[in-house]
């Protein structure tokens, strides 16, 4: 007979409140897209992301009604407007597909381990399996499309060797040595994240309508545009070459297809992604002493936009609270 835990743990009410907000945020792309998306490969892969969002929805909300706790509002058909025009070209379409999965991949794997009721591990194990069938699917679209911006190829040196002194953690002036692998990848996937950023940065702060908003997401690209220089120095000084994404084409449209507050939880959850998990990583993994202060300053700039975002969210009443202990 199976053992099954009647209350939700604290980590299964937060990974289930967080999950229906990414959900609620994600399902109203993907109908915008299914609106506005012309290939026909492009439309397969949006609806699919589309019914699987419904799906998840109705299974959260299951979770909620059945421990009598509120559903949250999350975002709805009001923070879109599928009548506005195309403002994404389907290759960025694709693009930006491709990112929320990633986002999927960095938040369901964790969820699932801290889950400990069978319910809340099934739905998570679900969710993960396909988040991970659609990203092959889709990375295997960008690829037969040559949009998909490759990690680098570098020859490999193929002794086995050890580290002969602290030099090799040197990477400042007179000292610093060759970029190893994992130094590489991380750099050129933190570049290829950003190029994707300032590429949204850019189309938010085209397409808001509040003076506030469009100077946030400015300052937002001004800020990934840093990133970029600052990263792509290291590359370029050690004759590594990095492709970027192609044909990320924005369109000019007279109606804001997205309301402002869902424009800035995507980019506060994206963000959040990029300064706490990938950064974090990519310090974890770099032994240079230049990349990881390189990385400790992206990662306070980077950090203290995040807390404006938050600000302004709490100012226009954006912030949908998380559940918290009662009578505290």
């Amino acid at each position: 007979m199976a053992v099954r835990s009647k209350e939700l743990t604290v980590s299964e009410v937060s990974n289930i409140w967080s999950s229906y907000l990414k959900n609620s945020m994600e399902m109203q792309f993907f109908t915008y897209f299914l609106q506005t998306a012309q290939d026909r490969k492009v439309r397969k892969i949006v609806g699919r992301l589309l019914h699987q969002s419904g799906k998840n929805l109705k299974q959260l909300q299951d979770f909620f009604h059945k421990e009598s706790m509120s559903v949250p509002i999350g975002f709805t058909d009001e923070d879109i407007n599928i009548n506005a025009g195309k403002v994404f070209s389907d290759h960025f379409i694709l693009f930006f597909c491709h990112d929320i999965t990633q986002l999927s991949l960095n938040t369901y794997p964790s969820a699932l381990g801290e889950s400990t009721r069978k319910d809340i591990r099934d739905y998570f194990e679900i969710t993960l399996k396909f988040t991970l069938k659609i990203q092959n699917e889709i990375v295997d679209l960008m690829l037969s499309k040559g949009i998909y911006p490759k990690p680098p190829k570098i020859k490999l040196d193929d002794r086995i060797d050890f580290a002969r002194s602290i030099q090799y953690l040197n990477g400042f002036k007179g000292g610093s040595r060759a970029l190893n692998a994992p130094e590489i990848a991380n750099l050129s996937r933190l570049i290829h994240r950003a190029q994707f950023s300032k590429k949204i940065f850019a189309s938010f702060s085209h397409i808001s309508q509040r003076k506030e908003m469009r100077d946030h997401f400015s300052k937002g690209r001004a800020l990934i545009e840093d990133v970029l220089r600052s990263l792509q120095e290291v590359m370029d000084k050690e004759n590594i070459p990095v492709s970027s994404a192609k044909e990320l084409t924005r369109y000019d449209v007279d109606i804001p297809p997205f309301s402002e507050k869902m424009m800035l939880f995507f980019v506060n959850t994206c963000i959040g992604i990029f300064c706490f998990t990938m950064i974090s990583q990519a310090m974890t993994s770099s032994l240079r002493s230049d990349i990881i202060m390189k990385l400790l300053g992206i990662s306070k700039n980077m950090s203290l936009y995040y807390g404006k975002g938050l600000m302004i969210a709490i100012k226009q009443k954006w912030l949908e609270q998380p559940p918290q202990a009662a009578g505290r």
